[in-house]
């Protein structure tokens, strides 16, 4: 026990010790800022140095996010609590202390830590420091290498512990977990440069400025991403270096570009980086003539399009994380990801792994609005896809509309939670409340293609098919690489618009060939089309993927809300690609001219 240090020796002999005093804790801040496995570039180092200090002298209390922007960022006294530029440091600092600690940091005396919830750090003899379950693992697996000379028993009673402390920390059910509100600090996060002037006269300087205030507006509407506010943007001069932008915010990505305006033309030139090679990763120009349309109006189109190529679910920021993912994502946000290539897809596989991914996301992070939203509509395809229903608990729609309000309660401005909403409502058979949400949505932002695109199908569902294909139009019009599943509704919408060239053209765009129902509209519409040989080949795939569907078809598509019309015209064709189903006479009775009679079907549709 004589090689012990102090706080380990009296812990063993079941003494308490004194707190670390202030010399002490000092030493530690100096010793932890000279080792090499400290960034030397960035905050963290000031940000560490700052609140240290201030909570030696008493000041624990007051250290809050707008006195560690002043005070170590160097902001304004407008800062606002809308730049995110505290919080993201802060959960950097934390995983760059909880790397200390586990590598060059494991022997030292005292362990400085900044704990979630708050910026006022704290000390305590390493020893007793609260720790992460990666650190519980790690100071576990020393005790178990000292334990073991004692005998083998001792070494499998530690696993056994170390085991349910692994368990604690990944298998919490939903809705239990820390209880940290937290921001998700995984997802990727972008500075908006201010965009250079590089004309002449007022009107050019008037522009560019309103372009990048219309930018700052219209990006952090995509919850999915995290945007810099205008404090942080108006520090910054318009050629800003993207190194500099990492080394000192530590932000993924830099937007920047020009405004150049010359008599009645004006030119609009943007370009996305990554501030870890300096790369261009998306450039743009835009044209237009100040004649032609209002300068606000011109600026805001412009801001508006950027913002759709840039920050969207399937847009650039999106597809360079999925390529290469950022090195700190600690996977909340890679199911974030992982959800919108599911979305791409439409599998069984998929789906069950993005269950199981966001069930962990918001079982660490129950204040994460997006995981809660995508969550919702991950549930509700266990009912309308039959993707891997879960039969121990509620039904999949109960639990769907339940993660789609809290969602919406977490964050009454996120995108993805209304969408959530808005498509649960639908399938639990509230129709006009659900098309009420969406239109809500939409109006907060328009740009959100997933949005869109989810809204135009429901409103083609329920049958406005004509303003339903305007929309998913204008979804794949914004993002033409991202939406499989939009394509094979805008064929359905085409096939009952009676235009059955778009029909063929974009279900053939579709390719969703793991995914049942596309299988179904392909039939319907190739039949309609005259092309049977492709009828009867996507109808033998769908038969195969799903041969519950066409002895139930009234119910499906009555939970799907098809009017009646619209299921009488389906069934026909149904039965036209070869797909004869139990209760067709029946359903060909659904609808009948008016006047006539109507038959009511013997199959309930589920859910009613």
């Amino acid at each position: 026990m004589q090689n012990q240090s102090p706080p380990a020796r009296d812990a063993a002999l079941g003494l308490s010790r004194a707190p670390p005093n202030q010399d002490e804790i000092r030493a530690q801040l100096e010793h932890i800022l000279c080792s090499h496995e400290f960034p030397k570039v960035g905050r963290s180092a000031a940000f560490l140095a700052y609140v240290t200090e201030e909570a030696l002298a008493g000041r624990a209390n007051r250290i809050k996010g707008y006195s560690i922007a002043i005070e170590v960022f160097k902001r304004g006294e407008g800062f606002r609590q809308d730049d995110p530029v505290v919080r993201i440091e802060a959960g950097r600092l934390r995983r760059t202390l909880e790397r200390y600690y586990l590598v060059a940091g494991q022997s030292d005396p005292i362990r400085i830590d900044i704990p979630k919830g708050g910026y006022a750090p704290s000390f305590v003899w390493n020893e007793e420091a609260p720790a992460s379950s990666d650190d519980r693992l790690s100071i576990l697996r020393r005790r178990f290498q000292k334990l073991t000379p004692f005998g083998l028993g001792a070494g499998i009673m530690l696993g056994v512990v170390m085991a349910a402390v692994a368990a604690s920390a990944y298998l919490l059910p939903i809705g239990l977990g820390s209880t940290s509100h937290e921001s998700i600090e995984e997802g990727p996060t972008l500075v908006v440069a201010p965009f250079a002037n590089l004309g002449d006269g007022p009107q050019a300087a008037l522009y560019t400025a309103g372009l990048t205030e219309e930018l700052l507006t219209a990006l952090p509407r995509f919850k999915e991403i995290r945007v810099f506010g205008r404090e942080t943007s108006k520090s910054l001069p318009s050629g800003v270096e993207a190194s500099q932008v990492r080394g000192e915010l530590g932000a993924r990505f830099l937007l920047a570009g020009g405004v150049r305006v010359s008599g009645d033309r004006i030119r609009v030139t943007a370009r996305l980086l990554d501030t870890d090679n300096d790369e261009i990763l998306w450039s743009q120009t835009y044209d237009d003539d100040i004649k032609s349309g209002d300068l606000f109006n011109i600026q805001s189109d412009v801001a508006n399009k950027v913002a759709s190529a840039v920050a969207q679910p399937y847009g650039i920021m999106a597809q360079a994380d999925v390529s290469n993912p950022p090195p700190d994502d600690l996977g909340a946000y890679a199911c974030t990801l992982s959800f919108y290539g599911y979305r791409a897809e439409l599998s069984a596989k998929r789906h069950l792994d993005v269950r199981q991914c966001l069930e962990s996301a918001v079982a660490r992070y129950p204040s994460f609005a997006t995981a809660w939203a995508m969550l919702s509509i991950i549930y509700l395809d266990e009912d309308r896809f039959r993707f891997n229903p879960n039969t121990n608990g509620s039904p999949p729609i109960d639990r769907s509309l339940q993660a789609a309000r809290r969602a919406v309660q977490l964050d009454p401005d996120n995108t993805r939670a209304h969408q959530a909403l808005m498509t649960a409502l639908f399938f639990h058979q509230e129709v006009s409340e659900a098309l009420h949400v969406g239109e809500q949505a939409l109006a907060t932002n328009p740009n959100d293609t997933e949005l869109l695109g989810e809204f135009g199908t429901r409103v083609a569902m329920s049958g406005d098919w004509q303003r339903g294909a305007e929309l998913l139009d204008r979804a794949l019009a914004l993002n033409p690489g991202g939406g499989g599943y939009y394509h094979g509704t805008r064929a359905l919408a085409a096939y009952m618009l009676h235009d059955d060239e778009t029909a063929v053209i974009e279900i053939k765009q579709a390719n969703l060939q793991k995914f049942p129902l596309y299988h179904a509209v392909a039939a319907v519409i190739y039949a309609n089309a005259g092309m049977m040989d492709d009828a009867r080949r996507e109808a033998s795939s769908f038969n195969a993927m799903r041969p519950d569907f066409i002895p139930n078809v009234v119910a499906e598509l009555k939970a799907r809300n098809f009017r009646p019309a619209d299921r009488a015209r389906l069934i026909a064709d149904i039965r036209k690609a070869g797909l004869a189903a139990s209760d067709e006479v029946e359903a060909s009775m659904l609808w009948r001219p008016q006047g006539s009679a109507v038959l009511v079907p013997a199959v309930a549709p589920r859910g009613q």
